[in-house]
């Protein structure tokens, strides 16, 4: 009696001894026992009598089902929830000491973040209570979204540069530019787009972030000189300051330059000991001095803040003012809670023309794009300065810093990330959860409500001295020289995206960087390096042996063909080409390979293939399947050698 053909299908494999998964079949044995023998596959598709796959008829109403129901067990679950709410995580072992690190990280954070936020809105060109606005929010969300303990919402020097070249000073485009780019931010963290922040190369980040330190430092003398100057670009605003130079005030000036010496030594001071270098070897005196000169070069800041405040209470006169430009008046209490403005009046634009959100929108142009990956470059930074070797979710972090910026336009704030020297305070500082941050936003609010009518007397020159002592060093002119001994063609980049973002808007800079990485990488991709050596089989027969460094693809192709042909003309002898490191390929190749095969056939010169992976072998035979021999194992080659009936042609020396 003829078998079940069903059954002459079914494949055993002792591998599913040890799988986890249980695999067992429905075929019954010839006897018509229940025993179920073989194993049993997907059921994607049933097995009919006379051994052929078939889809089980399902409906479209089925297939969503099943297709929500996957998507529905992907997305719920506790791995998922882990990763997307990341206090899951480490709220449960919160302990006693994770507090008492937090609330020291917090409270030295957020004595930085307040003079900071106060200097880094004259940047985006706003009134200075912008700052504050941006520094508060934005804390709380982050505690429950952010994966990285380091990281300290709010403004830094760079998005608010570009807030300004977006916005161009206007609140009401501020914040709007905060909301939309918050939605960028946060869509592209949903759909994982972090990896694009790969594409921007070292090089290019460090020219980058040195042309913008440049731009921020100028943007600020104009505050220490007490003139104006307006600009978006490097070039614009120093034509500006000497043009303006005339108008210089001597009060700003002495105050300002004198802020900046002093802001540069008491930094010193965070690095000072005294006693010996081991911490335990210390006396209780020792230790407390050290401790005092840290906490004095951290809150630097906030202590010189508070002395020119006084200074300039005390300088002031109702008659004359003070000897020096002050900030003036800010609305005391916390902002109120709206929406974000979608329009502008006449009265509120440069042009005299109202603006409707469209308009808006439209002027803020690449910003919407710039800005969401410049936070994303800030903030991915500082988690893997502090990472420990731990690897970083990069669009989780978009998400956090994205809906951080969604709440953050509900209270007039505009767009915000991580800064890399709050990140550096607050990791000195011990700090051990993202929790620290309700303490930072705590004191921006309690600053807020009882301390903005004192903000009135901070010196303008002030401000501008903090933040030039910040960016001052975020020149990177210490990778020139490790970049100029390791890879020379790394400074192209580098210095093109310098170049670029001095004398060009700042979208324009490093989108010419990343053009100038990419044409490098295409370059390198068409121009793949061939190694040629002349070897001897086991039956002594010689050969020379050819070898791409990387794969063939189109642009490679063509180049790759007229070095094989030059170098195979010259010892006319049979070419082996070693395709070990040839992992990819297309149709375009397989025909330059056809053109190369019939070049060695028309000079009767024999070619082969080696180790040539079979998904790229298949693609080469649809084209060329006559000619095209490869094989896998070196005693081979003497078979295909006498198969061909090759003779070697030897040299008789007299």
């Amino acid at each position: 009696m003829k078998s079940n053909p069903a059954a002459d299908h079914v494949y055993f494999n002792d591998g599913f001894k040890c799988s986890t998964i249980s695999i067992s079949t429905n075929l019954t044995d010839q006897n018509g026992s229940g025993n179920s023998v073989g194993s049993q596959g997907s059921k994607e598709f049933i097995l009919t009598e006379d051994g052929k796959k078939v889809k089980p008829p399902t409906s479209t109403l089925d297939c969503t089902h099943t297709w929500l129901q996957d998507c529905a067990r992907r997305t719920f679950n506790r791995k998922t929830l882990h990763k997307r709410l990341p206090i899951v995580s480490w709220l449960p072992r919160y302990n006693s000491q994770d507090a008492v690190g937090d609330l020291v990280a917090g409270i030295t954070v957020g004595l930085t973040v307040i003079p900071q936020a106060l200097a880094y809105a004259g940047i985006a060109g706003l009134p200075v209570a912008y700052g504050l606005y941006a520094s508060f929010v934005g804390c709380f969300v982050y505690i429950f979204l952010g994966s990285c303990k380091d990281v300290p919402m709010g403004p830094s020097a760079i998005v608010a540069l570009l807030t300004y070249q977006a916005a161009q000073g206007s609140w009401q485009k501020s914040v709007l530019l905060c909301l939309l780019s918050g939605i960028v931010e946060l869509l592209m963290g949903l759909f994982g787009l972090g990896f694009l922040i790969d594409f921007v190369s070292g090089p290019v980040s460090s020219g980058f972030t040195s042309a913008v330190s440049l731009i921020i430092l100028t943007s600020q003398i104009q505050s220490v000189l007490g003139i104006t100057a307006k600009g978006n670009t490097f070039v614009e605003i120093w034509t500006q300051v000497f043009h303006n130079i005339e108008h210089t005030r001597a009060g700003d000036t002495v105050l300002g330059l004198t802020c900046i010496v002093v802001l540069l030594l008491m930094r010193s001071l965070s690095s000072c000991r005294i006693g010996p270098t081991n911490e335990e070897e210390c006396s209780t005196f020792q230790r407390a001095v050290n401790k005092i000169l840290w906490i004095v070069g951290t809150a630097r800041n906030a202590i010189l803040v508070v002395v020119c405040c006084a200074m300039g209470y005390m300088l002031h006169s109702e008659e004359h003012g003070a000897p020096f430009r002050v900030v003036g008046e800010i609305p005391p209490g916390l902002p109120s809670l709206q929406l974000p403005p979608t329009s502008v009046s006449a009265n509120e634009t440069s042009d005299g023309v109202a603006q409707g959100f469209v308009e808006m929108v439209h002027s803020m142009g690449s910003g919407l794009v710039v800005i969401p990956l410049i936070s994303l470059m800030e903030n991915i930074a500082i988690c893997k300065a502090f990472a420990n070797g731990k690897p970083v979710d990069a669009s989780q972090e978009l998400i956090a810093i994205g809906t951080a910026n969604i709440f953050n336009s509900f209270v007039q704030a505009f767009p915000g990330t991580g800064a890399l020297s709050r990140g550096a305070v607050n990791n000195a500082s011990g700090v051990r959860t993202p929790l620290s941050n309700i303490y930072s936003g705590g004191l921006v609010m309690i600053a807020l409500v009882f301390l903005t009518p004192y903000f009135y007397f901070i010196p303008r020159p002030t401000l501008a001295a903090i933040i030039i002592a910040a960016v001052v060093f975020m020149v990177e002119v210490r990778v020139v020289k490790p970049m100029w001994r390791s890879k020379r063609s790394d400074l192209v980049p580098g210095v093109g995206t310098f170049v670029a973002c001095l004398v060009l808007p700042l979208e324009w800079g490093i989108l010419i960087g990343v053009g100038l990485n990419v044409i490098f990488i295409l370059y390198h991709a068409a121009r793949p390096k061939l190694t040629t050596e002349l070897l001897t089989t086991q039956s002594g027969v010689e050969y020379s042996m050819i070898t791409p460094d990387r794969c063939l693809i189109f642009p490679s192709v063509d180049y790759v063909r007229n070095l094989v042909n030059k170098q195979s003309m010259r010892q006319n002898l049979p070419v082996v080409i070693d395709a070990s490191h040839v992992y990819g390929a297309d149709f375009t190749t397989a025909t330059v390979i056809d053109s190369l095969i019939s070049d060695f056939k028309q000079r009767g010169q024999l070619l082969f293939f080696y180790n040539l992976k079979p998904s790229i072998c298949a693609i080469f035979e649809q084209v060329s399947a006559a000619q095209f021999v490869v094989y896998y194992q070196e005693q081979q080659l003497d078979e295909l050698l006498k198969e061909r009936h090759y003779v070697q042609k030897r040299l008789e020396t007299a």
